[in-house]
């Protein structure tokens, strides 16, 4: 290729009477020469300092493209790490919201228990209040009955009856008035 470039030239310096094929070998030899002295000076000042430059470059590319994977590694990581304190998370949140039900519940049964037992005591007393309050009644009214008939009898039969047979008569009219309310009610 050089020499068909040197050719050119030759032919282009040359004139008409030239061929093509023709080479001028000083110009042919001056410009290898000037060549590899070009070469040379490039190789020494320029090619060294040019490989450095991407030598460095690849170093610091290199550098990088670790320091991304392991950022992505760590990224990963942490991810994972995320990840695993929320499903820890919501375990924990699931046995807290079990355990509130489960408490609740048992505060409600307590609850319950405890107005139903209430409930029943109230009961209890005021059955018991209201039995005593029956029994009083029933005596001031078998006290007043007695009373009322006992007057009422010394009138109808005051000529007849002595003051005891009175008495037994009444007393007898009272035992019988708790069987005649028990009959009445029923």
């Amino acid at each position: 290729m050089l020499i068909h470039v040197a050719g050119v030239l030759a032919a282009a310096e040359g004139g008409a009477g030239s061929s093509l094929l023709n080479v001028d070998w000083t110009l042919f030899v001056a410009t290898v020469v000037a060549f590899f002295i070009f070469a040379a000076i490039l190789g020494k000042f320029a090619w060294g300092p040019l490989l450095d430059i991407v030598d460095q470059r690849e170093k610091v590319i290199r550098e990088q493209v670790d320091s991304a994977q392991k950022a992505a590694a760590d990224a990963k990581a942490a991810l994972q790490k995320h990840q695993e304190l929320l499903q820890g998370a919501g375990r924990e949140r699931d046995e807290i919201l079990a355990k509130a039900a489960k408490d609740a519940e048992a505060v409600r049964s307590e609850l319950q228990a405890k107005a139903r037992a209430d409930a029943e005591a109230i009961l209890a007393r005021a059955r018991e209040q209201m039995q005593r309050e029956k029994d009083q009644a029933l005596a001031e009214l078998r006290s007043q009955v007695g009373e009322i008939a006992v007057e009422a009898a010394s009138r109808i039969v005051k000529s007849s009856l002595s003051p005891e047979a009175q008495r037994k008569l009444v007393d007898d009219y009272i035992k019988e008035l708790p069987g005649a309310f028990k009959a009445g009610r029923a």
